[in-house]
């Protein structure tokens, strides 16, 4: 059995089918399990309780990254193999991480707020993360700009592998500038820089709920886009008769 044969359409939808309600189902309890866990741990003694932001921003964050990945390889899927189901789910793909990166952005000004005294600051992780905001509001916009779905596939696969740039700007920015506001990595193995155990546990728990989340997003709508695909097929072929 080889991984690409899950490219084809049908055997997609009965493999996602399958898969979606236990996704769903593990998503809710981890990410609602999470974030209770997450609000009812202590207060931090230097950041009081808006150090509970972080059960939101961090997760959102992390994944306004790595689903700009996810969409990196299921173009570059799509621009050498030309499997349309990994098109559709890079298409589907980005209005989440549109929402998880501006979840990222408004929790970010929220905590930065009372911590730095500013709502914003043009601080380099901040900015590349805005920048990708962006990328992600271009990828969308570009597909329907585009009448043939194979050519907006192309077009929004090369816009992805030029984005590709800002998503590791925006997880690497504070090592690559010494200056700016934002802190370093939430999560370290580094001896002395770990997250104390009573808000890293919790929070692990809400990342695998906000990844569990994604994919079932990403299921529900990469399924609804191949419908929308096989409609618009049967439709053309409807006027074609």
């Amino acid at each position: 059995m080889s991984l690409w044969e899950y490219a084809n359409p049908v055997k997609f939808m009965r493999l996602s089918g399958a898969v979606l309600p236990w996704a769903v189902f593990a998503a809710a309890f981890c990410t609602i399990g999470g974030l209770v866990w997450g609000f009812l741990t202590p207060e931090d003694y230097r950041q009081g309780s808006t150090v509970k932001i972080v059960f939101i921003h961090v997760p959102a964050a992390m994944m306004a990254i790595n689903i700009w990945v996810m969409m990196l390889v299921a173009s570059l899927i799509w621009l050498i193999r030309r499997h349309h189901v990994s098109a559709l789910a890079a298409k589907a793909a980005a209005p989440i991480g549109a929402v998880m990166t501006l979840i990222a952005l408004a929790t970010g000004a929220i905590w930065g707020q009372p911590m730095w005294g500013t709502w914003w600051e043009w601080d380099p992780r901040l900015t590349s993360f805005l920048i990708l905001f962006l990328f992600y509001v271009g990828y969308i916009a570009l597909w329907p700009a585009v009448d043939d779905a194979d050519s907006a596939a192309d077009l929004t696969g090369w816009l992805c592998i030029v984005g590709s740039v800002f998503a590791l700007l925006s997880r690497y920015a504070v090592l690559f500038w010494n200056q700016g506001l934002h802190q370093g990595a939430s999560l370290s193995v580094a001896p002395g820089e770990r997250m104390s155990a009573v808000y890293r546990y919790p929070l692990y728990l809400t990342m695998l709920g906000f990844f569990l989340l994604f994919l079932a997003l990403l299921l529900i709508r990469t399924r609804t886009e191949i419908r929308r695909r096989r409609l618009a097929a049967l439709q053309a072929r409807e006027a074609r008769a």
